[in-house]
């Protein structure tokens, strides 16, 4: 098992009615998913809309993270991924200094640079760690794939020890590196082919059934089509969208998206409350 956990959760970042950090509900949030299985959080990732967090937002997350940690061995790990290597090294030396436990790095998206241009990336933002780095593939929203003979590459250099995989394609153990789910429907065949757990945004709110997965291996399949459900209904939009849509359904205080994400549909909605309540998490209707 990884230092790192196995379940952490891309927390999502709650706003409050003037599109500020709200950080009172953020601490909240992170102690209630620490009670629901989560071994740690990724901050100001993807799910939480980092994209729209401007640096000083960022990083004051990401102290407030390590300062308001729920317990000592619940990890942190921050999101220091740029498409310019001289931001994504100044995020990721500023995230040491902060005390995050790891870091999470996506390839640089929208520049696309070749394999020499990733090499070079990654070879300073290792530099600049001095922490596990854990590298980020999802092409679906980079432009650009990670294969696997070129991980094991990248796994050679100092502090790039771990890779959250967001292409179901690649999905294999890499030499040198800890493997995570990128995406949630794939956690239970990682779990299965010795992969350390996941990187996940259902965790938010069918964390227990998550932890199960882990800690149960023979009930794991099963486990995994229970909550088939809420699986599909979290996909349904944006990941930041449906995670903060269900997770006010269940009474948290998390705000809406900042744009260019926008709130979901009442139609998105109800399909969102049916999967919950399909698992006792709401009323039925």
């Amino acid at each position: 098992m990884s230092g790192l956990g196995a379940i952490i959760t891309a927390i999502v970042t709650p706003f409050d009615a003037e599109e500020r950090v709200d950080e009172a509900a953020f601490v909240a949030l992170m102690r209630h998913l620490a009670t629901q299985g989560s071994d740690g959080v990724v901050v100001a990732g993807t799910t939480g809309e980092a994209a729209t967090l401007d640096d000083e937002e960022h990083l004051a997350l990401i102290e407030l993270a390590v300062r308001e940690r729920p317990r000592p061995d619940f990890t942190v790990i921050a999101g220091v991924g740029s498409n310019d290597t001289r931001h994504a090294v100044k995020l990721t030396a500023a995230a040491c200094e902060l005390g995050a436990d790891a870091l999470l790095s996506v390839n640089p998206y929208y520049n696309r640079p070749n394999h020499r241009g990733l090499l070079a990336h990654y070879r300073e933002v290792s530099r600049a760690a001095d922490r596990p780095v854990v590298l980020y593939n999802i092409p679906q929203r980079t432009g650009a794939d990670l294969p696997n003979e070129f991980l094991a590459e990248l796994a050679q250099l100092d502090h790039i020890d771990a890779v959250k995989q967001a292409n179901n394609a690649n999905l294999a153990l890499v030499d040198g590196l800890e493997l995570y789910a990128g995406n949630d429907d794939v956690l239970a065949r990682t779990l299965d082919l010795g992969g350390a757990g996941g990187i996940l945004v259902a965790s938010h709110v069918v964390g227990p059934w998550m932890r199960r997965m882990v800690d149960e291996p023979a009930n794991r399949q099963s486990i995994d089509q229970e909550i088939e459900g809420v699986l599909a209904a979290l996909g349904i939009a944006p990941a930041a969208t449906t995670a903060k849509a269900a997770l006010s359904l269940l009474g948290h205080q998390v705000g809406a998206p900042r744009l260019p994400y926008v709130e979901v549909s009442e139609e998105e909605l109800n399909i969102i409350r049916t999967a919950l309540a399909a698992l006792d998490l709401v009323p039925h209707a």
